[in-house]
């Protein structure tokens, strides 16, 4: 069981930190990634973090602007976005596992969370 929550409407420019809640399934074990999915297009990954918090990988669209970092004393993973463009809106979603070499790949999860809505736009 995954819960997101931290998204809303942001100015272009603007940040967002979202937070992601895990229970029920030994999520510390877990590699957990972040994804989202914009209308009308597929779901994409974006970054992933290691078990342990040590490794992290972005994929190019966001590499440099969002920061995923994980606390597993409170079964939660973050996703720090600066920089926020009108094409970063989207319902974001953490899922685990993940594979830190290939953040991108939507197949490996598991487990879902329901998402949150990101929407950046003046």
């Amino acid at each position: 069981h995954l819960v997101e929550s931290g998204g809303g409407l942001v100015q272009p420019g603007g940040s967002l930190r979202l937070s992601c809640v895990g229970s029920g399934f030994g999520f510390d074990y877990y590699h957990v990634g972040w994804f989202r999915q914009a209308p009308g297009k597929e779901r994409e990954g974006l970054s992933c973090i290691s078990r342990s918090g040590g490794r992290t990988n972005y994929t190019e669209p966001v590499k440099g602007r969002f920061t995923i970092s994980r606390d597993n004393a409170k079964n939660s993973v973050y996703l720090q976005m600066n920089n926020l463009k009108p094409e970063d809106s989207a319902t974001y979603y953490c899922a685990a596992p993940c594979r830190v070499a290939r953040p991108g790949d939507v197949d490996e999860p598991d487990h879902w969370g329901q998402g949150t809505q990101v929407t950046v736009s003046s």
